[in-house]
């Protein structure tokens, strides 16, 4: 027989699944898709050591703020592929027509399978710790800010809970999406889809490095150039400068990111990254999302050096 087990953090207050219709994700094939405001900025720890120390990031106007518990530490960017499952899974049955909703009915199983894992029983436990973190993590945030306030405050997960047998075999997951990341999801010019190879890629930094490569490089033939010292402030990491370079220089070494080519450029004490799709052909875009503009010399936009032309925040 199986029963509903209530996970911690859920205990005197009333379930949003009473109010919510749930969406019951029936497949598990959906072209991966990502949200685009969590591509670039430092949203998930870039490390798989259990991360206390809180991330503060603030450029253009929009302020980013990540806090995790001492208990199970703050959300890693491997534990983001639950986010990019679910909006994959959202954004399909949209384009079929199907009703969706922050409250999410499906099976580990399904996730799993999709985001390219194992399925035995080490990887379940894996995921429900992934949950947690994500549960307990929290955003402070200024972006896509609404006309009467100022910043949202949320976790990744507001709420869930498992049915198992009795011998402890996961059956199903019932879990709540904040409302934040649900309307950057149905805004379909939030989402861009990613490579399935993405979830191969095994380095925290390489895999923030693919996100940010995909929002920024887009199609656009010469791509985009980065300085380094701005790609380490922009991604949360806490590795020194130094690290950070000589990861980066190991990765564009490697050509390991699904369709983009690095080149490490020097000019004087200058060191920055430029990021070029490698085939345009396969790198594909949903409709009504635009591509960043294309600025500065040698059209090759360029973010955080020192010349005029647009930077990004």
């Amino acid at each position: 027989m199986a029963g509903i087990i209530p996970q911690r953090g859920q205990q005197g207050r009333e379930s949003e699944r009473l109010r919510l219709d749930p969406f019951v994700i029936a497949g598990g094939d959906a072209s991966p898709r990502d949200q685009r405001d969590l591509m670039e900025r430092p949203f998930f720890s870039l490390s798989k050591t259990k991360r206390v120390a809180s991330i503060l990031y603030e450029a253009g106007g929009q302020r980013v703020e990540i806090h995790g518990l001492a208990e199970h530490g703050m959300a890693t960017i491997w534990d983001a592929d639950v986010l990019i499952w679910a909006a994959s899974q959202i954004v399909e049955a949209e384009n079929s027509g199907v009703r969706t909703s922050r409250f999410l009915r499906f099976t580990p199983y399904q996730l799993l399978m999709a985001v390219g894992r194992a399925t035995g029983a080490r990887d379940y436990r894996l995921l429900k710790a992934a949950v947690a973190r994500l549960q307990s993590t929290v955003v402070r945030t200024t972006i896509r800010n609404g006309e009467h306030w100022r910043r949202h405050q949320f976790s990744w997960i507001n709420e869930w809970e498992e049915r198992a047998t009795r011998d402890g075999r996961v059956e199903g997951v019932e879990c709540v999406l904040p409302d934040w990341f649900y309307r950057g999801v149905i805004d379909r010019s939030l989402v861009l889809t990613i490579d399935p190879a993405y979830f191969r890629l095994t380095g925290g930094i390489e895999r923030w490095l693919y996100r940010v490569a995909r929002k920024h490089a887009g199609h656009q033939a010469h791509g985009w150039l980065f300085e380094i010292a701005h790609l380490h402030e922009k991604s949360g990491s806490l590795a020194r400068l130094s690290d950070f370079a000589l990861d980066l220089r190991r990765i564009a070494g490697r050509q390991s990111l699904p369709g983009y080519r690095l080149a490490i450029r020097r000019g004087g004490r200058r060191e920055t990254l430029q990021i070029r799709p490698a085939h345009l052909s396969t790198v594909p875009v949903d409709d009504a999302v635009d591509g960043h503009g294309i600025s500065g010399a040698d059209a090759i936009g360029t973010s955080g050096a020192r010349t005029p032309v647009k930077s990004l925040a």
